[in-house]
This record gives C-alpha cells, sequence and structure tokens, in this order.
C-alpha cells in the first residue's frame, strides 16, 4: 500500500477531524510521525480490536499509541545519554561540559533504532492483553531495551536494585554503561553489558554472534506462545538458513513468530550488501521467493510495529486455520515485515557511517558543537515527567489485564521436567560387536517416544542413516513439504535436515521447550561451534546471575570421527571441536568420549537428566567390541573414569580418551605386563572433570582429590596418555594427572591423515599400541627395544613395516 495515494490522504484527514482521540495520537512526539499509510492502518486495528473484544472503544487503542510515542522519545532520551552523559537530568536542563563523560562509547545507532521497535512490541502486548516473548539478534543494541525497561519499571533484580527513574537512579545507570568496572573476583561490577545479558530483561540470546537469532527463531515457541523477532540487515549477511523458516513451521508443533527486519542499510563502516544490491525491493523480492509474505512499515514509528505485529499473528492464525481444514498445504507464506529507517534515527548523525557507534560530531565534553549537537537533540526528544508518567501507567497495565511483565515471558523462563527414561537396553560384554552411534539411536528413540509431551528436534547435516541414527529417523523423519514415497520423510517430521551445520544445530538451541539431538560429522561440527560457544556462554552467565536455566541439556553427537573417517582425506579428520569446548567452563559445556555401545547409551541418558548444559559425545559409529556393563558404564558416566585394568601397585599407568584409544591402551598394557612392568589402564570419559578448576562453579564440578587419587593412583609416577584429541590440549586439560615431561607422555592426534583406515590413523599419528609401549618404556627409564621386537620397534622409529604394528582390536 502506497501512503503517498490521495485517497489514503483523504480518509485520514477525515478520521482526524472526526475523531479527537485519533488526532491526538496522529499528531506525533517529536521526531516521530505518523505518516497516512500508518494512520489508516491503526484506524483499521482499532476497529478490528473492538469487535474481537480486545479493546472497549477505538479511543483506547489511540491512547496507548500516543503513549508509545512518548515512551519511545523517552526511550531514544535515555539511550543517547547512555553513550554520552555522566550525569542525568530528568527535568530535561541542557547539558554542561562537565555533565558529559570523558570517553562516550556505545553501539547508538542500531540502540536508537531498535527504541521503536520495543516499544511497538510493549504496545502490541498492552493492545492484546497478552505478553509475548521477544529476540534480537543484534545484541549489541540492548541500551535501547535496558533504556526503555527502566523507564516501565520491567526490570531484572539487579537492574531494579540499582536504578529508577530519580536523578541518582538514571545517573547511575548512565555510568555503569560502558563503565569497564570489575570486581574482586575478576567479573564485570556493572549489570549492564554492551549486549544482551542475563540481567537483561526477558532477553534470551546475547546475540554478539551476528546471524543465529535468524536460524533460531522459527523453532523456538511452543504451540500457543507467541514470538517477536528483531533482525538487522547487517546480520541478515551473516549465516546461511535465515531463509529457511518457511521450511520449517508448522501450525501443529508451532508458535507464532513475527519477524522484523530493522533495515538501515549499513554496517559499521559502509552500506549493507543488501543495500548495495537494492535495498528494500531488491530484499522484498528474496523473501518472496523463500517462501515469506513481506510487509513494510514504516521503522520509526512504534505504532507502525504493534500494528504489524497484530496483522502478522492474524495472517498467520488464518493460515493455520486453512491449513487445518486441508484449504491449503504447506508451506504457508510465513509473514515478515521490513521496517526502514535511518540508522541512529532520532538524533543528529543519522544515517551516517559514524551513527554505529558515536554519531555526534565529537565529545561533547570538550566540543562545543558536539555539545550544541547533543543538546538539540536531547531537547527534541525530551518527554516531561507528568507526560511519561501518564504513558507509563496507560502502557503497563498487567494487572489489569492478568498477564506477566515482558521480563517473565513464557520463552525466557523455562522450566522443562526430566523425561521418564526407559528401561535401558544393555549390550552383553563379549557378545559381539556393537555400533556405539546405534546404541545410541536406540536409546534417543526410546526416549522420544516415552515422552510425547516433548517437542523433538535432531539437527541433521544430510546424514543420519549412515551416521546409523536409522531408528530415529523412521520415528521422527525428515521435514519436508511434499514426501517422497519410500523415504522416511513427513509433512511434520522432527528431523530438520539441510547442508548446513550453523542452521540444523539452530533448530536444536531454538527448542528450549522440548528435547534435542543435533547429529554431525566431527569434522564439520566445527562449524557450529560459534552458535553453541553463545549459548553456552549466555546459560553460565545465567546461572552465576542466578537464573539457573530449567530447559533440558542439548546434547550434540561428533561421530563418523577423526579415527573412523579416514576413508576420506584429512579435512574429515578434525577434533577441533571437542577441544575448543573444553576451553569453555566444563560445568556447562560437558565433553563425553564414550568407549563403547553402553557407555554411549549411558551418557545420552545422563545428559537428559541435566538441566541448561551442553553435551557433546563424541562417539565412534563403527561396530566395536563393548567392554563394560550397563552398571559400569553409568558409573563411568557419573564419575567421569573408571580403573577398566586395576593393577594393585602399578609402575606405569596408561590414560585412555576415546574408544580406539582404549584398544590401544590395552593392548599395550598386555605387552608390557607380558615383559614384567605392571600396568593399570584407567578411561577417561569426561576430561572436564578432571581439570584444574577456573571458578568457584567449575570447583563443584571437578572430582576431588581423593577420587583422583583412586583412578590415578600416585605411585605409577611414569604415565603415558593416548587421547583422541591433540596432545597439547588434553595435557593442559589433564593437568592435575601430569607427574612432568619427564614422566607423563601424551599421544593423540599431531594433524596427520589421509585416506587411511582406523589403523593407518592410529599409526600415522603414532597411536597405536607400541607407540604407547614404547613412551611407557621411556617414561619408565628403560629401552623400547626390550619390550618391543626388533620389527616393532623399527616400525615405531618409522624405519619398518607399519602393519606389523598396525592393529584397531
Amino acid at each position: 500500500m502506497n501512503h503517498k495515494l490521495p485517497w489514503v490522504a483523504e480518509r485520514v484527514r477525515l478520521f482526524r477531524e472526526s475523531d479527537a482521540d485519533f488526532a491526538r495520537w496522529a499528531r506525533g512526539f517529536g521526531p516521530i510521525v505518523h505518516n497516512d499509510q500508518t494512520q489508516l492502518r491503526v484506524h483499521d486495528l482499532a476497529q478490528v480490536l473492538v469487535a474481537g473484544g480486545k479493546a472497549g472503544d477505538t479511543a483506547s487503542v489511540y491512547r496507548t499509541l500516543w503513549a508509545a510515542d512518548r515512551l519511545a522519545a523517552a526511550g531514544m532520551w535515555l539511550t543517547v545519554h547512555m553513550t554520552y552523559a555522566d550525569k542525568v537530568h530528568p527535568d530535561g536542563r541542557e547539558m554542561a561540559p562537565e555533565d558529559f563523560k570523558g570517553t562516550p562509547e556505545g553501539h547508538t545507532g542500531g540502540s536508537l533504532n531498535i527504541v521503536p521497535a520495543y516499544v511497538g512490541y510493549l504496545a502490541a502486548n498492552a493492545l492484546s492483553g497478552l505478553t509475548r516473548g521477544w529476540l534480537m539478534g543484534q545484541g549489541h543494541c540492548v541500551a535501547g531495551i535496558d533504556a526503555c525497561n527502566l523507564l516501565v519499571g520491567n526490570m531484572t533484580p539487579r537492574h531494579a536494585e540499582r536504578y529508577d527513574r530519580s536523578e541518582s537512579g538514571l545517573t547511575r545507570f548512565a555510568r555503569d554503561f560502558y563503565s569497564y568496572a570489575i570486581d574482586a573476583a575478576g567479573r564485570p561490577a556493572s549489570p549492564l553489558g554492551s549486549h544482551v545479558g542475563p540481567n537483561t530483561a526477558g532477553g534470551l540470546s546475547e546475540g554478539g554472534y551476528l546471524g543465529f537469532a535468524e536460524l533460531q527463531y522459527v523453532h523456538m515457541p511452543l504451540p500457543g506462545e507467541r514470538l517477536v523477532v528483531f533482525l538487522s540487515d547487517g546480520a541478515f549477511e551473516e549465516q546461511r538458513g535465515s531463509d529457511w523458516a518457511p521450511r520449517w513451521w508448522r501450525a501443529e508443533d508451532c508458535g507464532f513468530v513475527a519477524p522484523f527486519m530493522i533495515l538501515n542499510g549499513r554496517r559499521i563502516e559502509q552500506r549493507s550488501t543488501m543495500q548495495q544490491q537494492g535495498g528494500q525491493e531488491w530484499f522484498q523480492q528474496h523473501l518472496r521467493l523463500n517462501g515469506f509474505d513481506p510487509m513494510e512499515i514504516d521503522g520509526t514509528d512504534p505504532a507502525a510495529f504493534a500494528w504489524a505485529v497484530h496483522a502478522m499473528e492474524e495472517r498467520l492464525a488464518a493460515c493455520a486455520a486453512a491449513v487445518a481444514t486441508g484449504s491449503i498445504q504447506y508451506p504457508v507464506p510465513l509473514h515478515y515485515t521490513v521496517a526502514e529507517a535511518p540508522k541512529g534515527f532520532g538524533f543528529p548523525g543519522a544515517g551516517m557511517n559514524a551513527a554505529h557507534n558515536l554519531p555526534l560530531a565529537g565529545n561533547p565534553r570538550i566540543d562545543a558543537f558536539a555539545r550544541q549537537q547533543f543538546n538539540e537533540g536531547a531537547r527534541a526528544l525530551f518527554v516531561p515527567a507528568g507526560e511519561l508518567d501518564e504513558a507509563v501507567a496507560v502502557l503497563c497495565r498487567h494487572r489489569d489485564q492478568q498477564r506477566p511483565l515482558e521480563r517473565d515471558h513464557a520463552l525466557a523462563h523455562r522450566q522443562v521436567d526430566a523425561p521418564a527414561l526407559p528401561a535401558a537396553q544393555w549390550h552383553a560384554v563379549g557378545a559381539g560387536q556393537v555400533s556405539p552411534m546405534g546404541a545410541l539411536d536406540g536409546a534417543f528413540a526410546a526416549i522420544v517416544q516415552a515422552n510425547p509431551q516433548l517437542r523433538p528436534r535432531v539437527g541433521n547435516p544430510d546424514e543420519l542413516r549412515s551416521n546409523r541414527m536409522g531408528q530415529t529417523l523412521d520415528l521422527l523423519k525428515h521435514r519436508v513439504f511434499a514426501p517422497e514415497p519410500g523415504l522416511a520423510e513427513a509433512v511434520d517430521g522432527a528431523v530438520i535436515t539441510a547442508l548446513n551445520e550453523e542452521a540444523v544445530v539452530s533448530a536444536a538451541l531454538g527448542n528450549k521447550g522440548g528435547i534435542n539431538l543435533v547429529v554431525s560429522y566431527e569434522a564439520f561440527a566445527v562449524k557450529m561451534l560459534g552458535a553453541l560457544r553463545q549459548e553456552i556462554l549466555f546459560a553460565r552467565h545465567q546461572a552465576e546471575a542466578g537464573s539457573p536455566q530449567g530447559w533440558l541439556s542439548i546434547v550434540t553427537v561428533a561421530t563418523s570421527h577423526t579415527w573412523e573417517n579416514g576413508k576420506n582425506e584429512q579435512s574429515h579428520q578434525d577434533p577441533t571441536l571437542a577441544e575448543a569446548l573444553l576451553g569453555e567452563m566444563s560445568d556447562t559445556a560437558r565433553v563425553l568420549f564414550p568407549v563403547d555401545a553402553n557407555s554411549a547409551a549411558a551418557a545420552l541418558r545422563a545428559a537428559y537428566g541435566t538441566h541448561g548444559q551442553f553435551w557433546t559425545l563424541v562417539v565412534p559409529k563403527r561396530p566395536m567390541a563393548n567392554r563394560l556393563t550397563g552398571e559400569q558404564a553409568q558409573r563411568l558416566v557419573e564419575e567421569g573414569a573408571c580403573v577398566v585394568k586395576a593393577c594393585e601397585a602399578p609402575q606405569v599407568l596408561l590414560i585412555a580418551i576415546g574408544a580406539y584409544q582404549l584398544q590401544q591402551a590395552l593392548l599395550a598394557a598386555h605387552r608390557l605386563d607380558a615383559a614384567g612392568h605392571r600396568t593399570a589402564v584407567t578411561c577417561v570419559v569426561e576430561p572436564g572433570r578432571f581439570r584444574l578448576p577456573r571458578d568457584a562453579r567449575e570447583r563443584a564440578f571437578v572430582v576431588g582429590d581423593s577420587a583422583l587419587g583412586q583412578l590415578f593412583p600416585a605411585a605409577a609416577a611414569a604415565r603415558v596418555i593416548v587421547s583422541h584429541m591433540r596432545p597439547e590440549p588434553t595435557l593442559g586439560v589433564l593437568r592435575r594427572v601430569d607427574t612432568g615431561p619427564q614422566q607423563t607422555r601424551a599421544l593423540g592426534y599431531i594433524a596427520r591423515g589421509g585416506t587411511l583406515d582406523v589403523a593407518g590413523m592410529l599409526f600415522a599419528n603414532r597411536c597405536t599400541w607400541a607407540h604407547v609401549v614404547a613412551e611407557a618404556a621411556s617414561a619408565l627409564g628403560i629401552d623400547p627395544a626390550q619390550v618391543l621386537s626388533t620389527d616393532e620397534w623399527a616400525a615405531v622409529r618409522g624405519l619398518g613395516d607399519p602393519h606389523i604394528v598396525m592393529t584397531s582390536e
């Protein structure tokens, strides 16, 4: 609809002349101007709300939007003070040089742009009497959210105890923003951060790694829930997969989503690629080609956002009803609003590159022109206290409407009960070979079937069946529009399949109201690291802030892994994901290396008994000997390690991390024992349990010294660690069991590979049983030639036939 059409202008002129309440709102406030199109839409919305019983009369709708104008202006006023002001004067007086910060900082332009959007979200909630969830992809715009939340009193406890609308409260608020204050424990002392954090009321994601909100939002709300999403044109360039949201939405298991693109046309230093390609017109064509139904609004007007929330939900509801009656089939057009606004709207410098951070010409503390810019810009946004009080009272009628504050929306406070676990199907020790992935598959399928109340999501970059997850695939099926006969596909399938690791892991990360599993090649799962790390950090920060998460822990399985994916080139052989995640805090990022079918199933079952954690399981898919009983496997997972070959007074301790590594360690132990050197073998399934703790939370998680001594007997000073990972990060994690470089040796992946089988990979990386024996002998101070034959010793030194020592059993 073109708001410049004469008939539109004529109609809204008549509305203003005939309805004083409409006219009062239509006048706008400060820089907020309501164009003819928005006025017509709001007039129609008011009629709909009254007809639907959501509003007693149209005047109440216009009062709410009148209040939104004032809150938006006040929010922008406070946002620019957060960047520049050292003192905040609630009376709006002109600022003197000493009232400004010596070093201003802030992502000011984007924060200003988010204010009308967020206030429009608040207004939509007030108009409908519903508290929706909200998600912001551009987390650096948090100042605008925090400013609005302070003004309406929608704060978390840490904000509420420090901030209010008094002069001292607002000044403290501005000073805390980018204060860089640090407490005695080395943590940020300010509850305000540069991005969405645990003290941001209603925050779901930091939004620091752009592009992941776009991939997650469609998977977030459960049926009956509603989510408003704020996205950016800069982030649009970041991750492949945001275009696929219409492929995944189903009314039967998804809540309503209302995505907004805040299109300001700029990144940090230049125009966005979207703007360079043609701006809004190009983007709307792109959206239509990908199954969206785009709308456009004025991105500077909170009323336009409120209207669009209602319009998108109504259209999506109509589509869902049509699917239910069989009138249409999936895919339904996913409604999407493009909100165009100059970057930094409402303040000097809008639309320029400088608006991203510091829009003024200089620092107003020392630059008279910049100070004049600030004062003029702030004056245009200032809302007198009485008028702001009235606006807040109109918008914040939560008690009368019997709905929660926006900080308490359903998605921000997931509480999911641990699933009922069906009886485990353990495999007998010594009864043939079993695929650990096959055992994990059976365990997951059984858990899903036993818990129909949990919405499942399986993230899959294409090879679920070849990764031995056939039961899960047959049960849950690929989600598609038109199932192909004879394949495990269904319109309501719960397996989200795309050749894009970021997109499929985000399906699980978004589904915090359900149960999740992600399965990938280990080497390619590294692409998931950014998404996982952002979630790990946010979850742990929330726990540190006293708000531990109640959603079921999310499990990522890395299989077709480094040691058994030799049939492909070295690009397919990479343990980086596990190593990187062991760099995070181990109480939240848990990394396990099951060694057989029973330990794989036990690890999965244990993961779903926890909340707010991220479990990464590195699991073989090839059939292997089962080494642990079900009871032993459960104890292994519970304690993090177990002694698999005991010795009363061992001379050497072999420590295995990984299934193939345990095989080689046991073979090496047999040879050493035969040569008269007493050995014990300890299997470590979760290395992070044995690390030196880095803070109190991790200290409560790691194994104590007494248990450590039982698993790693001090008598055995000579130690060889043989690891799935690279030796160096392995030694770093296991520093507590390291007896020094002369007596503790570490073997693992040393970046050698190619088209090789398992035995070849072990030899190439010096991890065969014979290499373990040689290192053990060296640690004992004896000549390896006393334990190995001439041919074996030559092979270990690279001078003989490798096949002499190559065996994976």
